[in-house]
């Protein structure tokens, strides 16, 4: 498994935090210390799926596209990780063996479920609660 859902995530959660203030992709990459390259290529699948936008121009830059409190975790895990099985099935069990011709049927219903399990978990968190739980922290810090 890769970062990219906890960074686009913390892509989209500093832009709640910046309260309607457009982010250049430096300001964004230096709050998750990477390049701004990575950066840019998060926000133009996260633009695609229409959970940022960009403002052009001098003092432009990434905007949320919609309310935080719009934009579930869900809604992200789609945008950037929309072709990536998060439980992946071994190709090429061994068709001669008991086990492995039968494991991928097994397993497969048993999968379906913990995904959609993630999902449903994944949909009641918004980038909004993750600002407001930043919020809460760095008050009593």
């Amino acid at each position: 498994m890769n970062t990219r859902f906890a960074v686009a995530t913390h892509i989209l959660t500093f832009l709640q935090s910046q309260e309607g203030s457009p982010a250049s992709s430096e300001l964004i990459a230096s709050s998750v210390n990477t390049n701004p390259t990575l950066i840019r290529r998060l926000l133009s699948q996260l633009a695609r799926a229409s959970l940022t936008t960009s403002q052009m121009g001098s003092g432009g830059g990434a905007l949320l596209a919609r309310p935080g409190s719009s934009i579930t975790l869900l809604d992200v895990h789609r945008a950037i990780d929309e072709d990536l099985v998060v439980f992946p099935l071994h190709q090429e069990p061994n068709p001669q063996c008991l086990v492995g011709r039968n494991i991928n049927k097994v397993l497969k219903g048993r999968l379906a479920y913990v995904e959609r399990a993630m999902e449903r978990e994944l949909s009641r968190t918004t980038i909004a609660d993750l600002a407001a739980d930043i919020s809460a922290i760095s008050s009593t810090a």
